[in-house]
């Protein structure tokens, strides 16, 4: 097969992926994820696109010890979404201290006795019952609210207690408080993960916290209470994956995975959910 060939059958299956995505089109898509997801994207084609060199080099690309993970990933080091998680882990472990001012009979906010009765609540318990509590339990403490509504900008990601003080958030304010909680609370950090994925009933981008309970990989998510193992996770496609050593993006086994875009991927941000 000729290079020309190759080409032509690239520019084929993109021009009917391209149709696919623009069938999903939603204008309330995030711009930070949705820039990311275009500055990173990996093509994951055929050997003859290997051949055009639209691929990233193979020392990049990699399986990982979480869920979703029957596909690989590649790192982010830098980008929008890479300085969101950083700055947002920053600010978690600066609310620490207050934390601790609690335990030392110190002054306490509302927010943090609220923070530690959710992770003392949590304790109590282990395994799945642990991750029911905490998911339960903040799940109930914050009203769903967008960041345009809330604070007037399209993109905010708070720390906990922010989040608890205000008591309004989207959805990634809520797998933030559970991640911080759940850490807190005894869970290991490798078996964390805070991950982006594209709805496509409604076609949004979502963020959902991800627990190893016994080897499974649970989904907990804010707009239910009931635990799902991510193998059954449907009608969605996981973007990126967020927890203590940083971002990495999927990189999905199809030539559709890297323009689950459409063209107004610049306009807004994640709806809140």
């Amino acid at each position: 097969m000729t290079i020309f060939q190759s080409l032509f059958r690239l520019l084929s299956r993109l021009l009917l992926t391209m149709l696919l995505v623009e069938s999903f089109s939603y204008a309330g898509e995030s711009g930070t994820i949705r820039e990311a997801m275009w500055q990173n994207a990996l093509p994951s084609m055929t050997a003859e696109v290997k051949n055009l060199g639209l691929l990233a080099p193979k020392d990049l690309v990699q399986a990982i010890d979480g869920p979703f993970s029957f596909l690989t990933t590649t790192p982010l080091g830098d980008g929008a979404l890479w300085e969101k998680w950083e700055t947002v882990r920053q600010q978690a472990d600066s609310e620490a201290s207050v934390l601790s001012r609690c335990a030392t009979k110190g002054k306490c906010p509302a927010a943090a006795r609220r923070f530690l009765r959710i992770v003392a609540e949590g304790r109590k318990r282990q395994g799945l019952a642990r991750v029911g509590i905490i998911n339960r339990a903040v799940n109930l403490s914050i009203v769903p609210t967008s960041d345009m509504k809330q604070w007037g900008v399209p993109d905010r990601w708070s720390p906990p207690l922010e989040t608890l003080d205000t008591e309004r958030g989207d959805c990634e304010d809520y797998a933030i408080v559970k991640y911080v909680a759940l850490l807190d609370a005894g869970v290991r950090r490798e078996d964390l993960k805070l991950v982006i994925v594209r709805n496509l009933l409604p076609n949004e981008d979502h963020a959902i916290l991800v627990v190893r309970i016994n080897g499974e990989w649970m989904v907990l998510d804010n707009r239910w209470l009931a635990l799902v193992p991510d193998s059954e996770v449907r009608r969605a496609i996981p973007l990126f994956v967020l927890d203590d050593s940083g971002v990495r993006a999927f990189a999905l086994e199809t030539a559709a995975a890297p323009l689950v875009i459409s063209r107004r991927w610049r306009e807004t941000s994640v709806p809140g959910s």
